[in-house]
Order: structure tokens, then C-alpha cells, then sequence
């Protein structure tokens, strides 16, 4: 039995809760999995876990072996980690998550650079809005945005992205443009924003010398994704709050028209979140830096 190996299976299966998310995090046969498991427990002569045809549950034996095991394997890999960086170029797969409109006017446009700098790195994306599961879905890090709550993640302020409130110059002929955001929920349309997460509508913001408004105008549309609120927008179906990454090249082409600069909500921070137990390798390291060079740019 490969011990080292038998500890990683089983540490990923109580990380997933799935003997068949652990085999696709760990790129082997689910078989291969269980035996590894199997073959451990054969070893320490303990039950590690209970399995029914529906889940798999931790014994308590289980637990403490994860426990100890795991933070001696993190330690060993710090120790690889330490030799190999010290000569070797970062190597393997950095799996990330973050929302579209990060990840297309952002992430990509920059990552070519990346990939130049750092050849023996691929980078696997995985692009949506919902809140996703690091450990239990085997991602290396998450970018969100907001004020951070979970304090079952490492979170490291990139930076903060600046807001702008816009809509399309069709619109704002057949509307006239808003002179204060009374004015907005009065008389004009906005495109609202729904949470991925929990279908709420999340209030636009506006703040002015220490005045501060929240409001959800009359809708004819709502979306619950940065790129559709964008698309929105420039369709002329009302007016939009985004991000200036988003609606920058939008506003230099006069596709879309800012209104109401001098009420610009505060800007909003963006963290690159990571597990706190999970072992961060060389090449998670420099990814991690890359991002925060990139968002430094941000305003």
C-alpha cells in the first residue's frame, strides 16, 4: 500500500463527502479510491468511514486520523513545495471561480501575460455567480466581491472596483435624464439586479456627501447576472448600476451615457478567497500575486 497516497484519497473523500468527487479531484478510478481506502483501514485496523449507497459519514476514529494526517501531509507538501520552487518554474493546475463579468473584462483579457510569464501553469476557470463550495468542489481559490462574513475562508483584498450608473442614449431620449436618484425612482425604469444566490432584488446605491439613498425603481426587466444587466442596458430597457471595468469601453463609444456622477455608491471591495487548511502551492502563490497586480489597476 502507497500510505502517503491512501492518506490523500481518504482526506478528499471526508473534504467532498463523495468517493466519486474525491476520484474526480484526484484524476483516478473511483475503484482506485476505495481500495486506497479500503487498504488503509485493512492497515490501522479501524472503520475511517460508514458508507451507505447514499452518503458517506465520518467515524469518529475517522476524524481524528483526518485531523492529524492532514496537517502532516500539508507540512510535507510546504516542504516540496519549499525545495522545488526554490529552482523549478510553478507547475500544474490552478483552479479558480469567480463571476463572468470579472472573468471576461478582467481575468481573461489579462491572462495571456500570465501564461507567458508562468508557461507551466494552466489555469481551469469556472465562470458563475453562485456561491461555490472550495473544498467539497476541489477549487484552489474564489474571487468575490462585498464585505467578507465566511470565516471559513483566507480572504485577501484585491481591491475595490468603482461603480457607475448609466443607460443608453435611446433611453435618455425618451426618458430625459434623471437629476437625483428621487428623481430616478420617480419617473425612470432600472434594470434590477437579482442575487444569484437568494432571487432578491439588491437595491441600487447611491451616496453624496454623507446622504446616502437605496432604491429598486419600477423594472421591466430584472437579471441576476453582471453581462445580462450590461446587455440590459445597452438594449435601452432602463438604466443600469455596473462596475466601470464593465461599462467603461461603453461610455468611451457613447453606446452607453453615465448619469448621476456626482451620486456614485462606495466602491466595492473584490477578495481573492482561499480554504484556510488546504495546502497553497507555489503556483497558487503566484496566481494569487498575479491577481493582485492585475486588480490593483482597477478604479
Amino acid at each position: 500500500m502507497n500510505q502517503l497516497l491512501a492518506i490523500r484519497a481518504f482526506a478528499r473523500v471526508v473534504e467532498t463527502g463523495s468517493f466519486t468527487r474525491a476520484a474526480d479531484s484526484l484524476h483516478m478510478p473511483k475503484t482506485s479510491v476505495s481500495k486506497l481506502v479500503d487498504e488503509l483501514e485493512t492497515h490501522l485496523g479501524v472503520k475511517l468511514l460508514t458508507r451507505t449507497t447514499r452518503r458517506v459519514a465520518v467515524t469518529s476514529e475517522g476524524s481524528m486520523y483526518y485531523g492529524q494526517t492532514e496537517r502532516l501531509v500539508r507540512e510535507l507538501e510546504d516542504i516540496d513545495t519549499s525545495l522545488a520552487g526554490s529552482h523549478k518554474q510553478p507547475q500544474g493546475i490552478v483552479r479558480v471561480t469567480l463571476g463572468s463579468s470579472l472573468a471576461s473584462c478582467v481575468v481573461l483579457p489579462a491572462l495571456p501575460a500570465f501564461l507567458d510569464r508562468h508557461p507551466g501553469i494552466q489555469v481551469e476557470l469556472d465562470v458563475t455567480d453562485r456561491h461555490v463550495d472550495l473544498v467539497a468542489e476541489n477549487v484552489d481559490c474564489a474571487i468575490r466581491g462585498g464585505r467578507m462574513t465566511d470565516e471559513t475562508v483566507v480572504a485577501r483584498l484585491l481591491g475595490m472596483a468603482s461603480w457607475r450608473t448609466c443607460a443608453a442614449p435611446g433611453y435618455l431620449a425618451r426618458f430625459g435624464e434623471p437629476t437625483d436618484p428621487a428623481d430616478l425612482q420617480a419617473r425612470h425604469r432600472l434594470v434590477n439586479y437579482q442575487s444569484a444566490r437568494t432571487s432578491r432584488v439588491l437595491p441600487a446605491s447611491f451616496e453624496q456627501s454623507g446622504a446616502r439613498f437605496k432604491l429598486e425603481g419600477p423594472a421591466s426587466v430584472s437579471v441576476n447576472e453582471s453581462n445580462a444587466n450590461l446587455a440590459a442596458g445597452l438594449a435601452g430597457l432602463g438604466v443600469i448600476q455596473n462596475f466601470n471595468y464593465v461599462v467603461r469601453p461603453y461610455l468611451d463609444s457613447g453606446a452607453l451615457v453615465e448619469v448621476l456622477p456626482d451620486w456614485r455608491p462606495p466602491p466595492y471591495p473584490i477578495h481573492v478567497v482561499y480554504p484556510p487548511n488546504r495546502h497553497m502551492g507555489h503556483r497558487i502563490r503566484v496566481f494569487i500575486d498575479w491577481l493582485a497586480e492585475e486588480f490593483a489597476r482597477l478604479a
